[in-house]
């Protein structure tokens, strides 16, 4: 039997986003902003700052559309496999150029579908504000005609958190840009929405 594409396996995510929204709302209770700027239908990146394990269920939670997240491929080794690959994940091997995860992500965009990435390429456990961005995001964008939507998370994961927020930027098109150019706007529209989130985060203590 053939192995099925990200883009195929899209069963598992109708059947299991709706309970785990649920779950998510009620115990971390965030605020989302601006997800209108998520676009309903077409070619989309979603592309976030990355502080957590759960960062992409603010995502999942902010639009019905199917979200095929970048997950490294360790999350595929365990005994979780099942889940990962049922829910559309695309695996990517972080110690390498991974031209089959490149391709699966953009056969996804060409469908129209959403990918979601976090360009810093891990969490982000440093004093940093941000982790510097791999091109990744805005190069799967640029050729694919992509819109990208930057994303910007601030807060912290605790039931009934008061803090933790996504804050959606207004999305944009890599395609007259260069690679440099993109990843470079990309990165100052994801700063300039953490910022905002922590300076309305003090602004509440």
């Amino acid at each position: 039997m053939p192995k099925k594409n990200p883009e195929d396996r899209e069963r598992g995510y109708r059947l299991f986003m709706p309970l785990m929204r649920a779950a998510f709302k009620a115990y971390y209770s965030p605020k989302i902003i601006n997800k209108e700027n998520i676009p309903a239908e077409g070619a989309v990146v979603i592309a976030c700052n990355h502080v957590h394990l759960f960062d992409q269920c603010l995502t999942i939670m902010a639009t019905k559309r199917i979200i095929h997240y970048m997950a490294k491929k360790e999350y595929f080794d365990g005994k979780l496999k099942p889940f990962f690959e049922a829910m559309g994940c695309i695996a990517v091997d972080r110690q390498t150029t991974d031209i089959k995860s490149v391709k699966a992500a953009m056969k996804v965009l060409r469908r129209s579908g959403a990918i979601g990435i976090f360009p810093e390429g891990t969490r982000n456990r440093t004093d940093k504000l941000l982790l510097d961005f791999k091109p990744g995001a805005v190069a799967i964008a640029k050729k694919t005609d992509a819109y990208i939507v930057p994303c910007g998370l601030t807060g912290e994961y605790k039931f009934r958190s008061k803090t933790l927020t996504v804050r959606y930027g207004e999305p944009f098109k890599a395609t007259d840009m260069t690679v440099e150019e993109a990843n470079e706007k990309l990165y100052n529209e994801i700063k300039r929405l953490v910022l905002e989130g922590k300076k309305a985060e003090k602004a509440t203590k």
